[in-house]
């Protein structure tokens, strides 16, 4: 009677863990199934905590921007659109803007974005801009604007309200209807002691070493808030046409990021111009450079001069690509395919390797005022990414992202397992008494 009652228990056990394991996998199903909830009208991936607002013709009843929170708008042809934002007097402050078009929408060189920082006596403390470049086809750019504290300055230092315009320039091109917009006020505290307010003009300018490692299979974003984490290395992905894919690598102080991005072979021979462009962004979403390439089905390769190493000093070099690597933490590329490539070369999914090195040691950060700042695009806080699995690994296989997402459950899990193996072996190795 003892021995069944020892089964019922662990049959119960068993029940229970069942149970667990079920929610387990739901809990998984929500972290890993459905990552890109595409909108009707566009594919890429807003900020799921992102806030609507809709914005003011005049810095007059402009919606405030917080610090630290995520916000959702428009702006059309034509208009202005404004937003306030709250800056103290105790440290830097930057508000970006992602545009985001519609796919089927036709843009032009000259066409993208302008923000303006403006006080309240409509003074212009800054200004900063995207366009669509070469590769004319419709895909997320994003621009920022800052206001630094400086002793030197006396212009837009005090603490109180500011007004952010965003406007579309060029526009003879492009087609009508409004875009996107996706917006991040950030702060950064100031430092304790001085800092060197010369920009350093001499780093290693040879290529860094392009991994050559087997790459590793990772899926890519459609949105700076879900950029897939990345380590140096190589990583295998692929990307349809029309489409941008979004990647987040962290740099620290002192470090070199240097990236390629490469088109495998394909079926076809005609040639498409700017088919593959590669993008990259700093922590607060300023943009650093941006490369592009053509393709007729033939392998092909993009890659990034060899950038300065990431230093608070860069921002006042008086280069854009050097200035806007001032920050430590995580830096995103973004990968887009020309929506010509299936109409010259055939739809579907083209395979797309990416090969990412960060050379040199990190160094500390800077003496802030407090903790260091956290740019994380989704609200998380940064952190190294671990390393990636080896060659003879799909680092991005579902297995790892089910064990990942089934967090403290999963460990639960395995305890209560090991749990009832043990209640299951003791009663077993226990002598039926005699009835």
């Amino acid at each position: 009677m003892t021995n069944q009652r020892g089964k019922g228990r662990a049959v119960a056990a068993l029940a229970a863990l069942c149970a667990l394991a079920a929610l387990s996998g739901q809990g998984a199903q929500a972290a890993t199934g459905p990552q890109r909830p595409y909108r009707a009208d566009s594919p890429y991936r807003y900020d799921p905590h992102a806030r609507p607002v809709t914005a003011a013709a005049t810095g007059q009843g402009a919606p405030r921007l917080a610090a630290g929170k995520v916000y959702r708008s428009a702006v059309g042809p034509g208009t202005k659109a404004y937003f306030q934002v709250d800056l103290g007097s105790t440290g830097d402050a930057y508000v970006s803007a992602v545009a985001v078009p519609k796919p089927d929408t036709e843009v032009a060189f000259g066409d993208g974005i302008e923000l303006t920082l403006q006080d309240r006596d409509g003074n212009t403390c800054d200004t900063g801009r995207a366009v669509f470049g070469s590769p004319e086809y419709p895909r997320p750019i994003a621009a920022y604007v800052s206001r630094g504290l400086t002793r030197n300055q006396t212009s837009c230092q005090a603490a109180g309200p500011y007004y952010v315009l965003v406007q579309r320039i060029g526009g003879a091109a492009s087609t009508p209807g409004e875009w996107g917009l996706e917006l991040r006020h950030t702060r950064e505290p100031r430092l304790t002691v001085d800092a060197a307010t010369t920009a350093p003009t001499h780093w290693a300018t040879t290529a860094p070493p392009v991994p050559s490692s087997a790459a590793r299979a990772v899926h890519g974003g459609t949105g700076f808030a879900d950029a897939a984490p990345l380590s140096g290395g190589a990583w295998r992905d692929t990307l349809k046409p029309g489409a941008t894919l979004f990647y987040r690598v962290p740099v620290g102080w002192g470090q070199q990021l240097s990236a390629t991005a490469e088109l495998g072979r394909a079926g076809g021979s005609r040639y498409v111009d700017k088919a593959i462009d590669l993008q990259l962004y700093n922590p607060a979403l300023g943009p650093v450079v941006d490369v592009y390439t053509g393709y007729d089905g033939r392998p092909a390769s993009v890659a990034f001069q060899p950038l300065a190493p990431v230093a608070y000093e860069n921002r006042y070099s008086t280069s854009g690509p050097v200035a806007a690597l001032r920050f430590g933490g995580d830096h995103y590329l973004a990968v887009s395919l020309s929506p010509k490539v299936a109409q010259v070369l055939g739809p579907g999914a083209y395979s797309v390797t990416l090969r990412v090195g960060v050379r040199g040691e990190a160094k500390p950060a800077p003496a802030y005022e407090g903790a260091a700042p956290d740019f994380a695009a989704d609200g998380r806080t940064t952190s190294p990414v671990p390393a990636a699995a080896p060659p003879g690994h799909d680092g991005g296989s579902t297995r790892m992202r089910l064990l990942a997402a089934g967090g403290i459950g999963t460990g639960t899990l395995l305890v209560g397992w090991l749990g009832v193996r043990t209640l299951v072996a003791r009663r077993r190795a226990q002598p039926v008494r005699p009835g």
